[in-house]
């Protein structure tokens, strides 16, 4: 119980600094509104490429990846927010006052998915309002929701190690760039079979290409890959669950 009590305040006293700040809430709203028109508004003549069969259209297909990159970014920039509270001593004295710590990194993930849950409704609402199509029924919608929100966590855990072992805002490109890259090299403008060179070769195994084609399979309502995108999501979601509890440790020796 007292652990749950932790979770609890520690994403409610999370969420209200989000919600009630607009340095932090703006821009988790506005990138993605950002990458969504850039790429699915800028770039909608890739539909005619040879080879480009996506059912939905190029606005659906760019959609899921914006979806799953805010979540990512959703967890990311909730680590910036511990390490924001341990310069500014909060985490410190929450270490301290707390009867289980691993409450504390439950609350974070916590208050990374309801940020995200917001930006994704935003981000939902205008991809609909601009005609975007859906194939998919409701379970393949929910099945695509649960997918970016395993990537969310997965996220908000790695960041939350990071931010735990270098308790500063220095660590944000630490935090920030792999997830960057690894999202980037997935297949971001055209299908995977699209690709060529290395490029392919490195989005081939890239685990987020799983995710994508997965998320965009669903959202088409021609589901592929699911077991394999999900049984990825789970697995990035136990390793960086090691990952932000060893954080917590070296927090926790720190004092």
């Amino acid at each position: 119980m007292r652990t749950l009590q932790v979770a609890q305040g520690v994403a409610w006293r999370t969420l209200h600094n989000v919600l009630t700040n607009p340095s932090l809430l703006i821009p988790s709203l506005v990138f993605p509104l950002f990458f969504f028109t850039a790429f699915a508004g800028g770039l909608s003549n890739i539909r005619n490429v040879p080879g480009f069969d996506f059912p939905s259209g190029y606005t659906a297909f760019q959609f899921v990846f914006v979806l799953l990159q805010s979540a990512a970014f959703g967890g990311v920039f909730t680590g910036f927010g511990i390490a924001r509270d341990f310069e500014s001593g909060f985490a410190r004295r929450l270490l301290l006052a707390a009867p289980n710590r691993v409450g504390i990194v439950g609350g974070y993930a916590v208050a990374a998915a309801g940020r995200w849950l917001i930006t994704a409704t935003v981000l939902t609402t205008v991809a609909l309002l601009v005609g975007m199509n859906v194939g998919g029924s409701g379970v393949d919608l929910v099945g695509l929701f649960t997918l970016a929100l395993l990537l969310n966590l997965a996220a908000v855990l790695w960041a939350a190690g990071v931010a735990m072992r270098f308790r500063t805002m220095q660590a944000g490109p630490v935090m920030q760039f792999p997830v960057f890259v690894v999202l980037f090299f997935a297949p971001v403008y055209v299908p995977l079979a699209l690709l060529q060179g290395w490029i392919h070769g490195v989005a081939k195994y890239n685990p987020l290409t799983r995710i994508v084609e997965a998320g965009r399979g669903l959202l088409s309502g021609d589901p592929t890959e699911v077991g394999l995108a999900y049984a990825t999501g789970v697995a990035l979601v136990l390793l960086f669950s090691l990952w932000a509890l060893r954080g917590l440790r070296s927090a926790e020796r720190a004092g």
